[in-house]
C-alpha cells in the first residue's frame, strides 16, 4: 500500500475493506481480543503516510453511504468512508454544500476530519469544526456517540484523533447553503501584497502563492457572487498563458516535440521542466520566472459553485511540509504571517536553495479541537498555514536526491523559523527528523503545544492494547524521557 506521492509505503499483514459498520465493529473487536494492530486508512493521500501500517489495515472506502440529509437544519449524516466529492453531490439537490474544502475532493470524510484538514478563509474555521456529531468505534468501550451534548471534551479531542482513539464510522456535518463564488486571480508584487494584506484577508476565501526568485505573488480571492452581476470576461487564453513554460521546455529538452508540448497543460509543463534539473538553482529560477509569466497572463475572473472553485490542481507527486501559526485575529493580522514569508524567502534566496513554486499560504480561524495545530481558546484567533514543496519525477536517482534536499529545506525551516513564529506542522505532513537530538526536540515542542498526556490517557482508556496507532503515531505521541 502506497500513499499518493509514493513517498511512503507499507506491506500490511492483512488489509480489510468492510462494507458495513457492523463489520467494522466485528473486525475491531477481534483485533482487540488478539492484541493485533489494526490501523484505519482513508484515501492514503497524506504526504507522510500517517494511515499506513505494517500490521493490519482497515479501509473505510466501502462504508460510504449518505445516511440522511436534513434540509431544514442544513445537516448531513454520512458514513466516514464517503468521499468529499460524493457528499457534495448528494447535498446538491438540497441546495446545500460544505462550508470549506481542502484542495482534494478524493479525501474520505473520516480522514478529512482526523488529520485536521483545512481550506482557506480568515473567517472560516478548519474542517473539523463542521463536524457536530460523530460515532467512534473503540476497541475497549465499543461504539460511542459524541457531540457537544454527549461527552463534549472527548468529542473535541476525538475530532482530530489521528485514528488513534477509535475508528470514526459516522459523522454529522453542519452544512451551508450552496452558493456560487466569484474567483479573482491576479498577480502582485511582494511589497504590494504587504500593503494590501488586510484588505485581502477581508475576502471570504483567500490564498497567496509566492514564487521564489521572482517579485511575483499570485493572489486568489473568492467571494459569493454578487446578485445581478454581469458575467465576467472569458478566461485567459491557456495556450498564450502557458507559452513561456512551453518555450522554455522546448529550449531545454530535445526529448519533447513541439506537438507534444502543445498538448501539455500548465502542471504537466512545470513537471517536465523541473525534471530536467530539479536541484540546479539557476534552472529553477528560470522555471519560476516562466511560471510567474504564466500567472501574469492568467489573471482574471471565474464563476462556479464553491466546491468547484475551492478545489485546485496540486501538481504531480511531491514532498510537502505545511505549518500553521497564530497571527492575530480575524479582524486584524498582527503581521507574523507575512513576516514568516519574508524571512523564509530571504533564507531560500540567500542560500540559493532550488525551491520551486509555489510556497502556498492560506488562513483559517481557530479550531476548538485540542489536537488541531490551529487550536486556540479564542474563537476570533486567526491562523496562517504555509506549505513548501518539491516535486518528484519518476527517475529513482532524482527522487532520492530531491528527497535529501527537501529534508534539508524542511530542517532549515524547523530550526530557524518554527520556534520563532510558534509554527507547528499539519498532522498529515509531519515527518520526524532522523537525528535523535532533533527528533527529541520535535517531540518536546509537540508536548508543549498539544495535550499529549491527556490524549494518551484517553488512548489507554479506549484502546488499552494500543492496536490502532502505527509506529509513526506511537513515536510522535510517546511520553518517554526526551533529552535536551
Amino acid at each position: 500500500v502506497t500513499n499518493w506521492s509514493a513517498t511512503h509505503d507499507a506491506s500490511p499483514t492483512v488489509y480489510y475493506q468492510p462494507d458495513t459498520t457492523s463489520s467494522v465493529e466485528s473486525l475491531l473487536s477481534a483485533a482487540h481480543a488478539a492484541g493485533s494492530k489494526l490501523r484505519v486508512v482513508g484515501s492514503a493521500l497524506s504526504p507522510n503516510g500517517i494511515g499506513l501500517s505494517e500490521g493490519g489495515m482497515l479501509n473505510m472506502v466501502l462504508c460510504d453511504r449518505v445516511l440522511s440529509i436534513d434540509a431544514e437544519k442544513m445537516q448531513a449524516t454520512v458514513e466516514a468512508g464517503a468521499r468529499v466529492k460524493e457528499v457534495v453531490e448528494a447535498l446538491r439537490p438540497y441546495g446545500l454544500t460544505l462550508q470549506n474544502y481542502a484542495s482534494i475532493a478524493e479525501q474520505q470524510i473520516g480522514g478529512f476530519l482526523q488529520v485536521g484538514a483545512h481550506g482557506t478563509g480568515a473567517r472560516v474555521p478548519p474542517v473539523d469544526e463542521q463536524i457536530i456529531r460523530m460515532r467512534l468505534q473503540t476497541p475497549a468501550l465499543g461504539s460511542l456517540e459524541l457531540s457537544e451534548e454527549h461527552n463534549p471534551r472527548l468529542f473535541r479531542l476525538a475530532r482530530v484523533g489521528l485514528g488513534a482513539l477509535g475508528i470514526v464510522t459516522e459523522v454529522t456535518i453542519q452544512c451551508v447553503p450552496a452558493h456560487r463564488l466569484l474567483q479573482h486571480t491576479y498577480t502582485d508584487t511582494r511589497e504590494g501584497v504587504i500593503k494590501r494584506h488586510q484588505e485581502n484577508l477581508a475576502h471570504q476565501h483567500m490564498r497567496y502563492m509566492w514564487i521564489p526568485y521572482t517579485d511575483t505573488v499570485v493572489v486568489v480571492t473568492c467571494d459569493p457572487l454578487p446578485p445581478g452581476m454581469p458575467p465576467p470576461p472569458p478566461p485567459a487564453d491557456e495556450p498564450r498563458a502557458t507559452a513561456p513554460l512551453r518555450e522554455l521546455l522546448l529550449s531545454k529538452s530535445s526529448q519533447v516535440s513541439a506537438a507534444e508540448a502543445a498538448e501539455m497543460n500548465f502542471a504537466q509543463l512545470r513537471d517536465a521542466l523541473l525534471a530536467i534539473a530539479p536541484l540546479d538553482t539557476e534552472h529553477i529560477k528560470q522555471v519560476n520566472a516562466a511560471e510567474a509569466l504564466f500567472w501574469q497572463r492568467s489573471q482574471g475572473y471565474r464563476v462556479d459553485w464553491s466546491d468547484q472553485v475551492l478545489g485546485f490542481e496540486c501538481g504531480g507527486q511531491q514532498w510537502v511540509s505545511e505549518v500553521v501559526m497564530p497571527c492575530g485575529s480575524a479582524h486584524l493580522s498582527d503581521g507574523r504571517d507575512l513576516q514568516y514569508l519574508t524571512e523564509l524567502l530571504a533564507l531560500i534566496e540567500g542560500r540559493g536553495l532550488p525551491a520551486p513554486s509555489p510556497i502556498e499560504q492560506r488562513w483559517t480561524l481557530r479550531s476548538s479541537s485540542p489536537m488541531s495545530p490551529a487550536y486556540s481558546d479564542s474563537a476570533d484567533d486567526l491562523h496562517s498555514w504555509v506549505g513548501i514543496i518539491m516535486y518528484l519525477p519518476e527517475e529513482p536517482a532524482q527522487r532520492e536526491a530531491i528527497t535529501k534536499q527537501f529534508w534539508e529545506y524542511n530542517a532549515m525551516c524547523r530550526r530557524e523559523l518554527w520556534p520563532k513564529f510558534g509554527a507547528h506542522q499539519h498532522w498529515a505532513k509531519i515527518e520526524m527528523p532522523e537525528g535523535a537530538e532533533e527528533a527529541a526536540w520535535v517531540k518536546r515542542r509537540l508536548r508543549e503545544r498539544f495535550p499529549i498526556a491527556e490524549f494518551n490517557q484517553t488512548r489507554r482508556m479506549l484502546d488499552p492494547k494500543g492496536i490502532l496507532a502505527n509506529k509513526m503515531v506511537d513515536d510522535i505521541l510517546s511520553e518517554g524521557e526526551v533529552s535536551s
